[in-house]
C-alpha cells in the first residue's frame, strides 16, 4: 500500500527548503488513500543546543542526509506528528540511533502490529492523562510549546517553535492545494476529481467554511469540548508562520488564518 502513497524515487521530486536559519522543510508528493494529492512534509528544526528535532519525517534521501549534515548532523529528536505520520520513523531511527522518539498514545502499539515498523522504542509519549504535565528535555522544552490534541480523530501533536514564531502541525489543519509538494513532479496538484473535491474541503481560502465544517462535524466529533480547549490553547501562542504537513506553508499571517479556520471551536458555536 505504501507504494501507492509515496513516490518510488523521492530524490527526484522532493523540495528541500530553508524556511528560516533554524528551520528546513522537506516537501514531497503524497497521495492520501492512494488517490488524493495532499502532499507530505517533514520539518527539521535546529535547537540552540545544536540538536536537531525532526517532525513527521519524510524519506531519508541522500539529499536529506546531506541537509542534516549541513545543519550539524546531531539528530536528537524524531517525532511523529500524529497517529498517522510515522511511515519513515523506523528509517530515521536506524540512521540516528541516539535520537529520542516522540509520539502519541496508541502509535507504538499500532507500529508493533506491523513487522516493517515494529521494534522502535518511543521515549516520550503524549496521552490525555499526562498532557498537562508532559516534559521532554530542557533543551527541547525551552524552544517549544506543545499541545496534544487527543480529541482529534488522528491524535494530533501541535507545536510552536517560539524563537521563529512558527507553528508545526500534521493533520490539525490543511492548506491545500499542495503546490510546493508537487512542484517537481510536472503534475497539476489540483488534477483529479477526487483531489479537487478534497481541496474544496481542506483549504484556508475565503471563509474556509468547508474546512470548518470538517473539523467541527468530523475531526472533533468524539470530544468537541476537549478539541475546543486545545484550539484555544494553540491560538494563545505567539506565531506568524504555519508549517502544515499537507499543503503549502503559510509564511505570514498564520495566526489570523488559524483563528479563522478554528473560529467555531474558539467560540464553541457554529456561525
Amino acid at each position: 500500500m505504501t507504494s501507492k502513497l509515496i513516490p518510488s524515487d523521492p530524490s527526484k521530486v522532493m523540495v528541500i527548503r530553508q524556511v528560516t536559519p533554524n528551520i528546513t522543510t522537506c516537501s514531497a508528493p503524497f497521495l492520501r488513500f492512494g488517490r488524493l494529492k495532499v502532499g507530505g512534509r517533514g520539518t527539521i528544526v535546529r535547537l540552540q543546543s545544536g540538536a536537531l528535532a525532526v517532525f513527521s519525517p519524510t524519506a531519508l534521501t541522500p539529499e536529506v542526509r546531506s541537509t542534516v549534515e549541513s545543519m550539524g548532523n546531531k539528530v536528537g529528536y524524531i517525532a511523529a506528528g500524529d497517529y498517522e505520520h510515522h511511515i519513515f520513523i523506523t528509517e530515521w531511527a536506524k540512521a540516528y540511533p541516539s535520537a529520542k522518539l516522540l509520539g502519541v498514545e496508541g502509535l507504538a502499539e499500532k507500529r508493533e502490529k506491523n513487522q516493517a515498523t515494529a521494534g522502535s522504542k518511543f521515549q516520550h509519549v503524549w496521552t490525555q492523562k499526562n498532557k498537562a504535565n508532559m516534559k521532554v528535555d530542557p533543551e527541547f522544552d525551552e524552544e517549544f510549546d506543545y499541545e496534544y490534541v487527543g480529541s482529534h480523530a488522528n491524535k494530533e501533536l501541535v507545536l510552536v517553535h517560539k524563537r521563529d514564531r512558527t507553528l508545526i502541525e500534521a493533520d490539525m489543519m490543511f492548506n491545500l492545494p499542495a503546490k510546493e509538494q508537487f512542484s517537481r513532479t510536472g503534475e497539476d496538484p489540483t488534477s483529479g476529481i477526487l483531489t479537487r473535491l478534497f481541496i474544496g474541503l481542506q483549504n484556508t481560502m475565503g471563509p474556509a467554511k468547508w474546512q470548518k465544517r470538517f473539523l467541527w462535524y468530523v475531526a472533533s466529533a468524539g470530544d468537541r469540548q476537549g478539541f475546543n480547549q486545545s484550539a484555544r490553547k494553540i491560538a494563545s501562542w505567539d506565531f506568524d508562520r504555519i508549517i502544515p504537513c499537507h499543503g503549502d506553508v503559510i509564511e505570514s499571517g498564520g495566526k489570523s488564518i488559524f483563528k479563522k479556520v478554528f473560529d467555531w471551536h474558539l467560540n464553541a458555536s457554529v456561525k
